[in-house]
């Protein structure tokens, strides 16, 4: 078993998702219908965020991934995004000493390029601080895009071995240049607000993975949504390409074998 490729290998895997990626849908909605202007909405965002990083510790997921604000995200209006900017930055000035505190790492992943820098360097100083604790690994995508990863992947593999790319690029060979190869790819997806589409977000790393959709609007998202989720995958027979009877009879073997449970293909 692999911990690098679903396409390749079969991960390990268990009742607990080792990695959960999340794309936090629905805050502009859950204001609406309050009759409150979408920062709020956003605002009540950062607090589900809270709840869900702390339950995911608390449940001993190792990764947690979350889709704060995607490449396309650009197109909002621009008072929009000058607050999605603004809650951006204050998590990130805020925030930051409470993971340190109970162990969690924090990654950030995306095009920074276009961010001020201000938020470049906070992004910087959280991971510089908190990279050698061992709980749950945090990643932040922001201008983030799964086309986008892939193309500067293959951007830096053509840069650092022209040869490797003359003679065919292997998935073994680009792997390392993507933006989350420090990762396991994610176990379950969660996307909330009710919308079933995973809208360009780690379109290489999803390959295998669960995709979980509720109507939740992500500021009502907590720990008990969550425990719903997990309850769902558990359910799930993850099959990796392999048939059912294969299942049967891998789950029949002495405990020593690895073990493979729940998901499809």
């Amino acid at each position: 078993m692999t911990d690098t490729s679903s396409t390749l290998g079969i991960p390990r895997h268990g009742r607990v998702p080792r990695h959960v990626a999340i794309i936090m849908d629905g805050n502009g909605r859950w204001a609406r219908r309050r009759h409150l202007p979408r920062f709020a909405g956003h605002k009540r965002g950062v607090e589900a965020v809270r709840a869900v990083v702390q339950a995911c510790a608390e449940r001993g997921v190792g990764f947690l991934t979350l889709f704060a604000f995607s490449s396309e995200n650009w197109r909002r209006p621009p008072e929009e995004v000058a607050l999605l900017m603004q809650l951006f930055r204050g998590a990130l000035s805020s925030e930051v000493q409470k993971l340190h505190r109970n162990g969690i790492r924090l990654r950030v992943i995306g095009d920074a390029s276009r961010f001020e820098q201000t938020i470049r360097a906070l992004a910087r100083e959280g991971e510089r601080l908190t990279e050698h604790n061992t709980g749950l690994t945090l990643t932040i995508a922001a201008n983030y895009g799964g086309r986008w990863d892939i193309l500067q992947a293959l951007t830096r593999l053509a840069r650092e071995q022209p040869a490797s790319v003359a003679g065919g690029v292997s998935e073994e060979s680009l792997a390392p240049y993507l933006a989350m190869a420090y990762a396991p790819e994610p176990d379950l997806f969660i996307r909330t607000g009710g919308e079933q589409r995973v809208s360009n977000f780690l379109l290489w790393q999803l390959a295998y993975t669960e995709l979980y959709f509720t109507e939740t609007l992500w500021p009502d998202f907590g720990a008990a949504a969550l425990d719903e989720a997990f309850a769902w995958y558990r359910g799930r027979e993850r099959r990796f390409g392999r048939s059912s009877e294969q299942l049967e009879g891998a789950q029949r073997e002495p405990a020593s074998q690895p073990l493979t449970v729940a998901g499809n293909t």
